[in-house]
């Protein structure tokens, strides 16, 4: 969960801050794109990402689970939606003092986007730690099931083991919880801080 997370939000905010910030050839296009996609619902995706997954033999790894949900088109359009708010003079200021791209994408845009990203955190984790159904398609051993899946193996026709499902149901909120209140004292901060005064 922590390294996909942690890939999603730097790549998704990677790929939002070339469409934010660029003027080329496809720029529309490529955000139509991304629009289309948070459309289409994951289940329509599944048998071609099976597909992919069996040709580069990632069925049954960790990586298959979470390498194709690496880059959300959610979070492409929420974190491009706050870099256009991000005040150009800032950017402007940055080339100026001789900055290339990438060090004003780490040393300028991404110190002021901490709210931005503590609500993809945790958005995205949650969606990671629940995800049932493409872990189920892809793993196969029972010592790789994710713990929605394990909770759910408790519930047979034959017996169902409400105690330790229980129990499971709590493990499985508290990291969510947790993650929770750790990013929530950004949620208050100003969406532009550390930006351009007076």
């Amino acid at each position: 969960m922590l390294l996909q997370t942690s890939l999603a939000l730097f790549l998704s905010s990677f790929v939002a801050y070339g469409l934010s910030l660029y003027r080329f050839k496809g720029r529309k296009i490529v955000t139509t794109l991304v629009i289309f996609l948070m459309l289409v619902p994951i289940q329509i995706l599944i048998l071609p990402l099976y597909k992919l997954m069996i040709s580069i033999s990632l069925i049954d790894t960790f990586w298959g689970v979470f390498l194709p949900m690496i880059v959300s088109p959610f979070a492409i359009f929420f974190f491009r939606q706050y870099i256009d708010g991000v005040p150009r003079d800032l950017i402007d200021a940055g080339r100026v003092d001789g900055l290339n791209e990438y060090a004003i994408y780490f040393r300028i845009v991404i110190p002021i986007m901490p709210p931005a990203f503590s609500a993809m955190a945790i958005f995205m984790s949650m969606q990671s730690w629940n995800n049932f159904l493409w872990p189920l398609i892809v793993l196969r051993t029972g010592e790789k099931f994710t713990l929605p899946i394990g909770l759910n193996t408790l519930l047979t026709p034959y017996r169902s083991s409400y105690d330790l499902l229980i129990v499971g149901a709590l493990a499985a909120t508290l990291p969510i919880i947790i993650i929770f209140i750790f990013f929530q004292r950004y949620f208050i901060a100003g969406l532009t801080s550390g930006g351009v005064k007076g």
